[in-house]
């Protein structure tokens, strides 16, 4: 052994060894905290039940201090075992999210050696080789030096580990014996076998190679006096007769037959329940589980239903409740079995069988050696029979396919964190997470029905925090439980805080972060960091390319692979398709925590860039959509953010739909400027202007605004703050909030006079023409009109300058100069059609039809009305719709055609209702109101009448409010 090699062994007392000398490893906690790895190695060992282990019954408050200050000094002893040389085994002892993890290699620890003699043992059987099997049987068995840990204090947290131990070794004995007896070794074997029988009475294989070993060394009398008196044992103390393999052996030893090959005896299967306890507060899932008991119950088929979910979602609650509720449809016996898909060593089919085959009565000796044999034997034994196979925590098909039974009567039930899809005719059962009503009723059944109901505002907080995760809920439940005297605001208020949430979630073996560890460990390295960078994004949704665009895949596809991992693990799910057609993928609240934890260890640079890109691709993929949108004013010019650009297909999809892909888009191109850099986020939310004007999404026009304008201001942009201000004040003059939409336009002109930008000014400027053109001011509102049309002259801009001259033409309108209306009407309409701009068109064609209306040419208004609605609708414009229905609605009004009148303006009132716009709410009441009273209705006459009385009110329009107050008097 060189200076360097360790060697570790637990299969007796704990002694770590480097290079031949003993290793000291400090006191008992230490070393049953080295034991406690080493009964798991290779694996998460969660913190939990390390300080249970190491404090069963009172772990002090420092518990998890004191148990790194035990690592550490672990570390420090292992890494002088290896004399300053073994750099990698440094890193032996791993700290992970939510425990430790130990890294040996086989021949280091006597435990993993053992399991890989065993394994070989049994290839050289099935292959013929049985001497050399046994010799490498007796290698294993001379591994064991006492009980595993002898001389460490006892730990229920070892009881599960030690118990598989145990029976491990003994299954390697049985083999070991029954290759002796097959060899003729029968007097060694007696003895042993003698031996073996005072531990294990009952232990029908023992008694069955006894009597085989003294039948075959002419000890005829004392085989069937063996059978006797172990038959005497079962029927006395245990009620039952000896299975079919010893009764076999009976007769062959009453024939004096020569024994024939294991496992040549047809075996009856013995009439097995496996299933775990169920749930006493199984709650919910009421569809799923009548999903899964119609799938099952289907006699005419042997039914596979796969229940698939996100870590935490109860898929083992719900199969272990569905199979109880199962049992009497499958008499003959449950089988379950722990795949363990989620750890790091996912277990072997064969071995699986073997335990399976051993389950339902075949002796150890009997089980075939070869996997395709064992599945042979597991599916005879099945045929014909209803049984029910409970599969748990599947890896892949490639695992669960051996294990199906062959025949109709039978079914098989799993679970799987996994989408397993190649199992032909498998039903998928999909579990999400709870309802808040299921997640209520599970909280109260837990912590007391009384508690959750009597804060509701706590619990909704505390459910929130949880994410509605089962597993979560139960926890926080739990918790609460156990803490009587704690109010429920007590945890809601702990889990606010998302950096400490994982570890609020966690209780004894049970915690959120252990549970998604498992499945964050599986995955591959660039899936893995797909993952942590997903929990930097808000939203509900994101679209497949973002995980390009973290990732740093600009323009291809090589993302696929890490989107399609975390979806097929369940970290990320298909959360539908959007209106263009692309699905959308989500994250669960809690994952996106334990992503962001993950996160940390990543370098800040990293995940800045990340961010840049993916608010570079929403820049570029929004450019692109509203270049294609009717031709604004309020277009923004290109700033220095930079630009990603996604792959062609997306691109091509914007292109061809760009409204779809806005009205899909909408809230992640919200989200994406809320959370995005501020150069970026700026110039996203003024490049969405013109959609959110077009659609009048008002609301997400003010939250882009208000927090670009935060990250502008602290940057000392006054570019993009003037843009910004621009943008507000727009929207202040649509929503009729007429001082803040001055000052708003006020500050963005002397901005954009600041960095000598004409071209911004002028349209700062147009804005202030506007209000003054809404509030009355019509000198000001000339004034201001005309030196904005300068100034868009002067910038070369003629989109500008038709939208200048249009609004001189309605300031000149409302002041009765109509020849001065209808020379810019004019001049405007030119300009519109020569450009192409068929949105100017339309706003140019409703003021005409005003214009022809006070002129008394009726024919000529409605029709260029009705023009300039056409193309409002052609191209999306809901708030130019709704005033051409208003202005529509008005002159049937006057023409007398009543009901086309109110018809027009009953839809344009519901218009005005849905973006938000009171003064054209207010107006189109007024004229209802004033339709009806015309027509006799005075009831309607009057509702109208006063709904447009109290918006002149809140408008701040008293001379208006007090015409209306007459008009209300003369009803009654």
């Amino acid at each position: 052994m060189s200076t360097t090699e360790m060697s570790f062994r637990v299969l007796g007392p704990l002694e770590v060894a480097a290079g031949g000398r003993a290793l000291s490893l400090g006191g008992a906690k230490p070393r049953m905290l080295l034991g406690s790895l080493l009964l798991n190695p290779n694996r998460l060992v969660s913190t939990d039940l390390l300080v249970e282990v190491l404090w069963p019954h009172s772990p002090p408050r420092s518990a998890v201090a004191n148990l790194r200050t035990y690592v550490s000094t672990l570390r420090a002893g292992l890494r002088g075992g290896v004399d300053g040389h073994g750099d990698r085994k440094e890193d032996r002892i791993r700290a992970l999210t939510s425990g430790y993890s130990l890294h040996v290699e086989p021949e280091e620890l006597d435990l993993l050696r053992f399991d890989q003699l065993v394994e070989q043992a049994q290839r050289d059987r099935s292959t013929g080789r049985p001497e050399r099997a046994l010799e490498l049987l007796r290698q294993a068995g001379s591994l064991w030096r006492g009980r595993p840990l002898e001389g460490l204090p006892s730990s229920p947290g070892w009881q599960s580990a030690l118990g598989r131990l145990a029976e491990r070794r003994l299954a390697a004995t049985e083999e070991r014996l029954a290759l002796q007896v097959a060899t003729g070794e029968y007097t060694n074997a007696i003895a042993e076998l003698q031996g073996l029988l005072e531990e294990h009475p009952f232990r029908e294989e023992l008694w069955r190679q006894l009597m085989l070993a003294l039948h075959g060394s002419g000890r005829r009398a004392e085989a069937l006096h063996a059978y006797t008196v172990v038959r005497r044992r079962l029927a006395d103390e245990l009620g039952v007769e000896p299975g079919p393999e010893l009764r076999h052996v009976h007769r062959l030893v009453l024939s004096g037959e020569r024994a024939e090959e294991p496992g040549a005896v047809e075996i009856e299967p013995q009439h097995v329940c496996q299933l775990p306890p169920d749930t006493p507060d199984f709650t919910g899932r009421t569809q799923q589980l009548g999903d899964l008991l119609g799938t099952l119950a289907e006699p005419d088929r042997m039914p596979i239903a796969i229940v698939v979910g996100a870590p935490g979602m109860g898929k083992t609650t719900l199969a272990t409740h569905a199979a109880h509720r199962l049992r009497s449809r499958f008499p003959d016996g449950q089988l379950y079995v722990d795949l363990g898909g989620t750890t790091r060593n996912p277990r072997d089919p064969a071995t699986v069988l073997a335990e399976l085959l051993r389950s339902l009565g075949v002796p150890g000796a009997a089980v075939p050696e070869g996997a395709h044999e064992r599945a042979a034997r597991f599916r005879s034994l099945l045929a014909d029979r209803r049984m029910l196979v409970v599969l748990d925590d599947a890896v892949n098909a490639a695992q669960v396919r051996p294990l199906l039974p062959a025949t109709a009567g039978s079914a098989v039930l799993v679970t799987s964190r996994s989408r397993i899809a190649e199992l032909p005719g498998a039903h998928q059962v999909e579990l999400g997470v709870f309802t808040p009503a299921e997640a209520m009723t599970l909280l109260g059944s837990i912590a007391g029905r009384e508690r959750v109901s009597g804060d509701e505002d706590a619990c909704d907080r505390l459910l929130e925090a949880c994410g509605l995760l089962p597993l979560a809920i139960r926890i926080a439940g739990a918790k609460l439980a156990g803490r009587q005297g704690w109010p429920l605001r007590v945890l809601a208020d702990r889990l606010d805080d998302e950096s400490r949430r994982l570890n609020e979630l966690r209780l004894g073996e049970l915690g959120v972060r252990a549970s998604v560890d498992l499945s964050y460990r599986g995955l591959a390295p660039r899936a893995a960091r797909a993952m942590r960078l997903l929990g930097l994004l808000e939203g509900p949704s994101q679209p497949g390319w973002v995980v390009g665009a973290l990732l740093g895949s600009e323009g291809g596809t090589d993302y696929d692979d890490a989107l399609d991992q975390l979806v097929d693990a369940n970290l990320l799910r298909l959360a539908g398709v959007d209106c263009s057609g692309q699905p959308r993928y989500a994250m669960a609240d809690l994952l996106r925590v334990y992503a962001r934890e993950m996160l940390r260890a990543d370098p800040v640079a990293e995940r800045e860039a990340a961010l840049e890109r993916v608010a570079g691709g929403w820049l570029t993929l929004a450019e692109r959509a509203c270049a294609h949108l009717p031709t604004s004013i309020f277009a923004p010019a290109t700033g220095a953010a930079p630009r990603w650009s996604p792959e062609a297909a997306v691109l091509r999809l914007v292109t061809a739909d760009p409204v779809g892909w806005l009205t899909a888009e909408t809230q992640a191109l919200v989200a994406a400027v809320e959370q995005g850099p501020r150069g970026a986020a700026q110039e996203l939310a003024a490049c969405l202007v013109p959609w959110f004007d077009l659609r009048s999404h008002f609301d997400e026009w003010r939250r882009t605004h208000d927090a670009a304008l935060v990250g502008a201001r602290e940057d000392r942009d006054h570019w993009g703050e003037a843009v910004l201000r621009r943008g507000l004040g727009q929207l202040a003059l649509y929503q009729d909030r007429y001082p803040e939409a001055i000052e708003q336009f006020q500050r963005s002109r002397g901005l954009f006079d600041s960095v000598g930008d004409e071209h911004g000014a002028a349209i700062a400027v147009s804005g202030l023409a506007a209000v003054d053109r809404v509030l009355g001011r019509t000198e000001e509102a000339l004034r201001n009109c005309t030196a904005a049309l300068r100034m868009f002259v002067n910038a070369g801009d003629r989109h500008g300058e038709a939208y200048a001259r249009n609004v001189l033409g309605v300031i000149h309108l409302r002041a009765g100069r109509h020849a001065a209306a209808l020379g810019e009407f004019s001049s405007a309409l030119r300009l519109s059609r020569a450009l192409a701009d068929r949105h100017r068109e339309a706003h140019v064609l409703h003021e005409l039809g005003m214009l022809h209306f006070t002129l008394g040419r009726t024919s000529a208004a409605v029709a260029e009305t009705e023009r300039a609605l056409g193309i409002f609708e052609a191209i999306g414009d809901t708030q130019g719709e709704v005033y051409a229905r208003q202005q529509l609605g008005g002159m049937h009004a006057r023409l007398g055609d009543e009901p086309r009148a109110a018809a027009l303006l009953r839809t344009a009132l519901e218009g005005h209702r849905r973006i938000g716009d009171r003064r054209g709410e207010a107006s189109t009441a007024q004229s209802l109101g004033e339709l009806h009273q015309a027509a006799g209705r005075i009831d309607p006459a009057r509702t109208h009448l006063a709904l447009a009385r109290q918006l002149w009110r809140e408008l701040g329009a008293e001379e208006q409010a007090a015409e209306l107050t007459t008009a209300l008097a003369t009803l009654g």
